[in-house]
């Protein structure tokens, strides 16, 4: 469990790396384009946001996987002691686990099912938006990984 936990960490950092330097890059050609050449790109708007989709979804995963690096508010959690602070902590992995499963794997590939079958694609970029919102299911699967990882890392199991 711990290879696959270092191999997909090294895969989602090199992942987030590259779909931020795009993004930088994409925002620079817009500015560059419009004050520059004084013709706005037509594909730089819709690939941004698209960016920060997967950016910001994939960033949440990646987070919840470094378990001490995500934003808490751990102040009532940090009053208990040894083994109720265990319990807590399982509770609350197992509560992000349930979360992901049902509202990211499961809500998530609806959308993606339905955006696809019904064959809608993005204006200027023309990318099929099931693709897009392909990222909401898959970091659901890997926030669940990383959840049990966490309870396994801790020996609460």
């Amino acid at each position: 469990m711990q290879k696959i936990y270092t191999i997909l960490n090294s895969c989602i950092e090199y992942l987030l790396v590259t779909i931020f330097g795009l993004l930088v890059i994409d925002v620079v050609w817009q500015v560059v384009s419009r004050y520059v050449i004084g013709q706005s790109s037509s594909f730089t708007e819709e690939f941004a946001r698209f960016s920060l989709i997967w950016l910001t979804v994939l960033g949440a995963a990646y987070i919840n996987g470094q378990k001490e690096g995500h934003l808490s508010m751990d102040f009532l959690l940090s009053k208990l002691s040894g083994e109720k602070r265990k319990r807590r902590q399982k509770v609350i992995q197992i509560c992000m686990a349930i979360f992901a499963l049902v509202i990211m794997v499961i809500g998530g590939g609806n959308l993606v099912y339905t955006t696809l079958s019904l064959g809608q694609t993005s204006s200027a970029l023309h990318v099929p938006l099931g693709y897009v919102y392909a990222i909401v299911p898959v970091c659901g699967i890997i926030i669940i990984f990383f959840s049990f990882y966490n309870i396994k890392k801790q020996n609460f199991l």
